[in-house]
């Protein structure tokens, strides 16, 4: 006979998955919402200390080899977390923190030097250093190939020249992840990855950008005037900076859908406490039809995103590349996100226009999504010309 199961997660989480998971949510709910507030308001979260008691727990390293301090775990580990962080009532803080996982530190694992492995991903797993991913120019930001920023070679060094824009943990970095072109060659084999310490001669951070969503997180400009690196710092080959990092992309996307599903499902719960609660022409506004229809329909599509992230992840189980399904689950997610804070908003009505209230935060913290990471047109154009339209 084929085992009982209890609940759908038992299909694909097992109790050692579920154990991981009650421990993210136990250090989420006691280490991070109560401080998210006081965060927001001052506009950046205490990086060093939060990723520090997170290392420490081994939460920065999930998929990581043991021998640079990571648990060595399989996806369904990684997307247990990643559903996790979901339950931060501040969106901002849940991408700081997958910056750190699934955006500054895949290339330097899958591609870097026993060096840069060492020096940078060991203590970024550790969570004594703080990464960021530098990329997005001001001219050039889903379109990576018109990036401007240089890094020249000179003898044993390569000299960087450029700037770059929208750099999330931007203030707070030990170190950076950055896109470069080394040559003016055309084609996508003029770039190289590197990894540039903060604190260099030439390296200045601009003010932290004042942003609609997101508050919590640092976000920076920066500036590089022929700041100097040693060769080492070179992740892999030269003039194949743009390949790795369109790999990157592949992590960076992935790691925000889980955390958006969960996210979308506690907008949802959140409005269904309040409109029971809520007395409008003598009946709580739970009672409307059209307000019910419309949560059904929400959950319905949140069930779908969920499904094909689980989907992902047995690609990924299995060594297939995901490409089209990740870039599928990145439109969907931010569809949802957006549809459901903005209708719950709606349901909140005044109360929901005002800034204490959490659904406010999560209607501008959701906007990101469809814009951050590959924005919704580019996740069209990827699908469509995997499919050869």
């Amino acid at each position: 006979m084929a085992k009982k199961v209890k609940s759908a997660n038992q299909l694909y989480f097992t109790k050692d998955h579920e154990m991981v998971r009650k421990a993210v949510r136990d250090f989420v709910n006691k280490e991070i919402n109560p401080y998210v507030d006081e965060w927001e308001a001052k506009g950046v979260p205490p990086l060093h200390e939060l990723f520090k008691k997170m290392g420490d727990l081994g939460f920065l390293g999930i998929h990581y080899d043991t021998k640079y301090g990571g648990q060595g775990l399989d996806y369904w580990y990684d997307t247990v977390f990643l559903e996790e962080l979901g339950h931060i009532r501040a969106l901002g803080i849940a991408v700081a923190i997958t910056v750190q996982t699934h955006m500054a530190t895949p290339a330097i694992n899958e591609f870097g030097s026993e060096y840069l492995k060492e020096k940078y991903l060991k203590p970024a797993i550790a969570g004594d250093m703080v990464g960021a991913i530098a990329v997005t120019e001001p001219d050039a930001g889903s379109d990576v190939a018109a990036l401007a920023a240089t890094a020249e070679k000179e003898g044993d060094d390569y000299v960087i020249n450029g700037s770059k824009m929208f750099i999330t943990n931007g203030t707070q970095a030990d170190f950076y992840t950055l896109l470069a072109r080394t040559n003016d060659a055309p084609g996508y084999h003029s770039f190289g990855l590197f990894v540039v310490p903060a604190g260099l001669p030439g390296f200045k951070i601009g003010s932290r950008l004042d942003k609609l969503g997101a508050r919590v997180s640092d976000t920076a400009e920066l500036f590089f005037d022929n700041v100097r690196i040693p060769a080492e710092n070179l992740i892999g080959r030269e003039g194949e900076g743009f390949i790795y990092q369109m790999m990157q992309f592949q992590h960076e996307r992935f790691s925000l859908l889980p955390f958006a599903c969960t996210a979308a499902r506690d907008i949802i719960d959140l409005t269904v406490e309040y409109i029971r609660k809520r007395i409008v022409f003598g009946r709580p506004l739970i009672k409307k039809q059209v307000l019910r229809h419309r949560l059904a329909d929400w959950l319905t599509e949140i069930e779908c995103l969920k499904h094909l992230i689980y989907h992902i992840v047995r690609m990924k189980e299995a060594g297939l590349d995901p490409i089209r399904e990740i870039s599928m689950g990145k439109l969907m997610a931010g569809q949802i996100l957006n549809k459901v804070a903005d209708g719950c908003l709606q349901m909140h009505g005044g109360m929901g226009f005002m800034n204490e209230m959490d659904i406010s935060r999560y209607y501008r913290d959701a906007r990101g999504l469809s814009i951050g990471g590959g924005a919704d047109e580019v996740m069209r154009d990827v699908i469509a010309k995997l499919q050869g339209y």
